[in-house]
């Protein structure tokens, strides 16, 4: 930890008295990094790498807190080897692909190693220029000013649930959650569940609901996703999203085609048509493919039973957009989260309409130097990986920046 005013431990805030105490000189001030998760500690050891100050400011008492919060059966559907962040490998003991407690152990791991400065228990709820034209201020927890020379939005994209305004929705007394409350099957055995939403959340717990003894499951689909084998005869399709990543997104989209139709059966009977757009093209649009972890067979063998979206609930039933109606026992809303960074950085002019980061990575703002992003995309290479690059890119940015306005100050 550097010894500072502003050090902290990684498990408890300092005092406000300290955390509100101004540096000596815009010169002083660290590197801001909001968020504990995988792209902030990425992003805090590439700076200290570099020579220059980074304290995370992590809301919760632990990093990697959405990763915590994520179902148990949850793997990484990247490989180790191409998932690990700057500095520090993945153990072999974690195998191809890292389970959830693994994945928390080694970011735990990973601030310990790299002695990264972390305070937790502090959330930043708005970021704006600093008086004095250099820097930015962050409001926090307990009333906090904090003055930094740059700052680096890591609080991804599962930041708050999202759940669609169905009509109905307020008065059904059914059992009804988001699928971020979602653990594991065991309070479902017996059940009959309808899981809404085919992101690769919703087809998961879909099939771990059946492997745990559910007497139904149905997944409501409003778009057809595309499917892909997570690996194909030991080549994990990270690999080819990582070949795919520079290319023309219509000579991806042509490709993918007959590789699915190789490799995917056709479910259309089942009610999952191949999709009528392009595996790369609903990747830029921000919909990435869902990696089959035993939902193909589920579907197949009638287990897992697709339907129609739902459009509302009524009379204690859900509404089908065919008309149907069905009455589960309860319904896991698989529907995504939101980035919500309106109120931290929207009154700056450097989201779009819907909400997204209009750079990121090494790119500020033109209206915001110094005001930096990683973690608002789902990359087809993997968003670890994409991550550990991003961390890189940024760090390099903030240090030539640093340079130009102190040489003497920063270790290149």
């Amino acid at each position: 930890m550097a010894d500072s005013p502003d050090a902290t431990s990684p498990t408890s805030p300092a005092p406000a008295s300290q955390q509100n105490r101004p540096q000596d000189s815009p010169q002083d001030r660290p590197v801001y990094v909001i968020g504990g998760g995988p792209g902030g500690l990425a992003t805090a050891y590439a700076l200290r790498a570099r020579g220059i100050r980074a304290v995370v400011l992590e809301k919760s008492d632990r990093v990697g807190a959405s990763w915590r919060r994520h179902y148990d059966r949850l793997r990484l559907h990247t490989t180790r080897g191409l998932s690990a962040l700057p500095g520090l490998a993945m153990p072999r003991s974690f195998g191809r692909w890292a389970s959830r407690d693994n994945v928390v152990r080694y970011l735990e791991k990973y601030a310990e190693h790299h002695e990264l400065e972390i305070v937790t228990g502090v959330e930043v709820s708005r970021v704006e220029p600093a008086a004095d034209g250099t820097g930015w201020l962050l409001h926090a927890t307990g009333g906090r000013e904090l003055t930094g020379s740059a700052v680096v939005v890591a609080t991804g994209c599962n930041h708050t649930p999202y759940v669609p305004e169905w009509p109905g929705r307020d008065a059904y007394t059914g059992a009804f959650l988001h699928a971020g409350e979602y653990r594991n099957p065991a309070p479902y055995a017996g059940l009959d569940v309808l899981v809404v939403g085919v992101g690769n959340t919703g087809a998961e717990i879909a099939v771990d609901l059946v492997e745990g003894g559910a007497s139904r499951v149905r997944l409501a689909v409003r778009t057809v996703p595309h499917i892909v084998r997570r690996s194909t005869a030991g080549w994990a399709a990270q690999y080819t999203g990582v070949l795919c990543r520079r290319l023309p997104v219509a000579l991806v989209d042509r490709l993918a085609g007959p590789m699915a139709r190789l490799s995917i059966p056709d479910l259309a009977e089942k009610g999952l048509p191949r999709p009528d757009t392009g595996l790369y093209s609903r990747v830029k649009e921000g919909s990435i493919p869902v990696q089959d972890v035993g939902l193909i067979d589920a579907v197949r063998k009638g287990r897992v039973e697709v339907v129609a979206a739902v459009d509302g609930f009524e009379d204690g039933k859900v509404v089908l957009a065919n008309g149907d109606r069905v009455g589960p026992d309860a319904v896991i809303a698989a529907t995504g989260y939101r980035r919500a960074l309106e109120g931290l950085v929207g009154h700056l002019g450097v989201l779009d309409t819907s909400g997204r980061p209009v750079v990121r990575g090494a790119r500020a703002p033109k209206n915001a130097p110094g005001l930096y992003f990683t973690g608002f995309t789902n990359p087809i290479s993997g968003m670890f990986r994409e991550l550990a690059i991003d961390a890189e890119k940024i760090a390099k940015a903030i240090a030539r920046d640093a340079g130009r306005r102190n040489p003497s100050r920063v270790a290149r």
